[in-house]
């Protein structure tokens, strides 16, 4: 039995575990988690394994669906988590991190410079400011808006979805795009790390 992923009666078909609904989700959806996962940095067999964990949590969950959001949202909405919870996990595999390093090196307990920044690194600081101010004009603007507000104001997830009024998953979507156009950005004016 063919189902159709836009039939009003599939959030139901989904609540019951209708084996030919799951199929159709599975088979329709699940080269674009794949492609997403890829995109969002990772390897592909990285890719391979969160798209199963997002299936596995896709039909752990079947039951719960409300079909308030299309399946597809829904999907999506996992594999956001799941890469998150890859991301968290990663960094606190890590034990320090590379920006506590650099502070620790270049500045004292009191937040004083261990040793002053010669006019060389003075000047390229600047080009590099003004590089990425070049890059980010150029960006959408609540793409800029949300990475300024994070990278620059410091300002918290909730905070920044109430403002720019995007909900968690796009704002994880914005910073991501906006992040990869800086450094694509970044790359092209001769800017490489």
């Amino acid at each position: 039995m063919t189902v159709a992923l836009d039939d009003p009666g599939l959030a139901a078909r989904i609540r019951a575990r209708e084996p030919s609904a799951l199929e159709a989700v599975v088979h329709e959806y699940l080269p674009q988690i794949v492609r997403a996962a890829r995109g969002a940095g990772l390897r592909r067999e990285e890719a391979e394994d969160i798209a199963h964990a997002t299936f596995v949590t896709f039909l752990e969950k079947a039951d719960t669906f409300e079909g308030r959001s299309h399946v597809r949202t829904w999907l999506f909405g996992i594999l956001f988590h799941k890469i998150m919870e890859v991301r968290r996990m990663i960094e606190r595999e890590q034990r320090t991190d590379e920006i506590d390093e650099l502070m620790e090196s270049r500045f004292d307990a009191n937040g004083s410079w261990s040793r002053p920044p010669s006019a060389e690194a003075k000047v390229f600081g600047r080009e590099i400011r003004e590089r990425t101010a070049e890059c980010l004009e150029a960006a959408p603007p609540k793409q800029r808006l949300a990475f300024v507000f994070r990278e620059v104001e410091g300002l918290e997830t909730d905070e920044i979805c109430k403002i720019l009024d995007v909900t968690i998953t796009n704002l994880g979507v914005m910073l991501y795009r906006i992040r990869n156009r800086l450094r694509e950005c970044l790359e092209s004016k001769g800017m490489t790390p």
